[in-house]
């Protein structure tokens, strides 16, 4: 008979969880070995912290007005998810802490909570197991719901071309030093949408010391997915080719609906399931912005923003003090 462990009210094999976990010096947790490792970083947030960003955001919604629908989309990490019980010691709990920022949002802010979300699918390749990231099919069920709450359509992922990069080990390695992770190479998946025109323009950021942005080029066409041949460790930008841009989508979609994404590079594998969602997405990261949000969000005609931050940026206070000079700068 199968062992099964209740997480989140959902059954999964307690195949999916190893029994033994173990904390590098780096500070890093690594759960299992071989084909079942998973390394994460621990949270460090306490539950109520992270006000600055419920602050922030609010302060958008203030700022637009009923002109444009406000969503609050943070993200869990996957220790969040896949913590067994003996390493809980090593981190904080982040559901209370992410919760407790939802409740401090005004009624005007939709909330996109993914922690039952990303439960149901745990059992999934939802997260990378080598790397901080998700994977790419958890943002995809992130991205869907997000489009139910919005009311717009979404294209099932049977639509999608799925693509594999195989060998893949991420930045868990070079976070941990430990060659078990190096070790346990996995495919990294990702998925192109089909049955949909897009052009991609980007405004590409040069940076300086502390990676502070001193330039940018002048917009240029580009691809949304870059390709990256197996055993990179640097398959996470397919995405836009990472966070060190902002970036235009134009889609064959037409409903008048124009989404801007403020994000982490979490944020970088939501936009290409919003395709058929929406016929312009643009995308800020929370450390590379020269203009004015108001001035950029009026230009471009926005409908909708979306906060998608993964639960460590949320909490950082560097994260909503960005957000909010990205209003006055």
């Amino acid at each position: 008979m199968r062992k099964i462990l209740l997480y989140f009210g959902v059954l999964l094999p307690l195949t999916a969880f190893a029994v033994q976990a173990r904390l590098t010096r780096s500070g890093i947790i690594i759960v299992g070995q071989g084909d079942s490792l998973r390394a994460f970083e621990p949270f460090r947030g306490q539950q109520d912290g992270g006000l600055g960003y419920a602050d922030a955001v609010n302060k958008y919604k203030r700022t637009f007005g009923d002109a444009v629908n406000v969503y609050c989309m943070i993200i869990p990490t996957a220790v969040a998810i896949y913590c067994p019980d003996e390493a809980k010691e090593w981190t904080k709990d982040q559901q209370s802490t992410v919760r407790n920022i939802y409740s401090h949002l005004d009624n005007s802010v939709r909330v996109i909570d993914l922690f039952d979300t990303m439960a149901l699918h745990a059992g999934e390749d939802i997260y990378s197991r080598t790397d901080h990231h998700w994977a790419p099919l958890g943002a995809y069920y992130a991205a869907q719901k997000f489009a139910g709450i919005a009311g717009l359509p979404f294209a099932d992922l049977s639509t999608y071309e799925r693509h594999v990069i195989h060998d893949y080990v991420g930045t868990m390695y070079r976070f941990s030093h430990d060659a078990a992770v190096k070790n346990a190479p996995e495919d990294f998946v990702y998925y192109v949408p089909t049955g949909v025109d897009y052009t991609t323009t980007y405004i590409r950021y040069q940076l300086g010391k502390n990676r502070k942005v001193v330039g940018e080029k002048a917009p240029e066409e580009g691809n949304f997915f870059y390709n990256y041949e197996d055993g990179s460790s640097a398959a996470y930008m397919t995405f836009m080719h990472g966070d060190t841009n902002t970036t235009k989508v134009k889609t064959s979609t037409r409903n008048g609906r124009r989404l801007l994404i403020l994000k982490d590079s979490y944020g970088n594998a939501i936009p290409a399931y919003l395709f058929h969602s929406f016929e312009e997405i643009h995308v800020v990261d929370c450390r590379y912005f020269t203009k004015n949000i108001v001035h950029y969000v009026q230009k471009n005609d926005i409908t909708d923003i979306l906060f998608a931050n993964n639960a460590g940026h949320a909490y950082a206070a560097v994260t909503h003090q960005a957000y909010n000079r990205y209003l006055e700068q």
